[in-house]
C-alpha cells in the first residue's frame, strides 16, 4: 500500500511563492489521487506488491507508470523546499558541481528556467547525476523521471499548470524563477549522496 507522504512544513510555510491554497489542490487533491489510482492498480496486480516506487516506475507501463512516476515526482518534489529566503543560493557539494559543470548558479538557473520554460504541454524540468557524478539537466514529459534514463534525480520543478495556475496564472517563467528562493539544498546535498 502506497500512503500519502507528510509534508516537511504548514501548507502556508512556502508563501507567497507557493500558495497554501496550491499546496491544498496539489498535494492534497492532485497528489492523493495519484496515490488513490495507484493503490487500486495494486490490488488488481499482485506482482506490484511489496515493490518500491522507484521499482515500478522503472518496470511499469501505461495507467501503473503514469501513477507511480507521478507519486515519485511529487515526493521528490515537495520534499526538497523550505521556507522563502531571497538569498537562497546552493552550497557544499551541489554548490561545487553546479559552478564546475555550468560556470555560476546564475547559468544554472537560466538553463533550467529555459528548458522548464520550453517543455511543451505538461512535465519536470530535473537536475540529475549521471553516473559519473555530472550534473544534467533534463525535460521529462507527462510523469516521466530520469530514473528511467540511469540518473540518479536531485532537483525538480513541475511544470504542470495545477503547480502554478492558481499563484501564477499562465507566467511559468515566474513560477520557475520564484522557486529558487523555496530549495532546500541540504536536501539536494543529501540526494546527490
Amino acid at each position: 500500500m502506497i500512503e500519502l507522504i507528510k509534508l516537511p512544513y504548514a501548507p502556508e510555510a512556502l508563501e507567497p511563492v507557493i500558495s497554501a491554497r496550491t499546496i491544498g489542490f496539489h498535494y492534497g487533491k492532485h497528489l492523493q489521487t495519484y496515490v488513490n489510482n495507484l493503490n487500486l492498480l495494486i490490488e488488481q496486480d499482485s506482482a506490484l506488491s511489496g515493490r518500491t516506487l522507484e521499482e515500478i516506475v522503472c518496470n511499469s507501463s501505461g495507467s501503473i507508470s503514469n501513477n507511480a512516476g507521478q507519486i515519485l515526482n511529487h515526493n521528490l518534489y515537495f520534499t526538497q523546499f523550505r521556507s522563502p529566503k531571497s538569498d537562497n543560493a546552493p552550497a557544499g557539494r551541489i554548490a561545487q558541481a553546479i559552478e564546475k559543470q555550468f560556470g555560476s548558479f546564475g547559468n544554472f538557473c537560466e538553463e533550467f528556467k529555459q528548458k522548464g520554460t520550453a517543455l511543451f504541454g505538461s512535465g519536470w524540468v530535473w537536475l540529475s547525476a549521471d553516473k559519473d557524478g555530472s550534473l544534467v539537466i533534463s525535460q521529462e514529459p507527462n510523469a516521466g523521471n530520469p530514473l528511467t534514463r540511469g540518473l540518479k534525480p536531485l532537483l525538480t520543478f513541475d511544470v504542470w499548470e495545477h503547480a502554478y495556475y492558481l499563484d501564477y496564472q499562465n507566467r511559468r517563467p515566474d513560477h520557475l524563477a520564484a522557486l529558487w528562493q523555496i530549495v532546500d539544498w541540504d536536501e539536494v546535498n543529501r540526494r546527490l549522496g
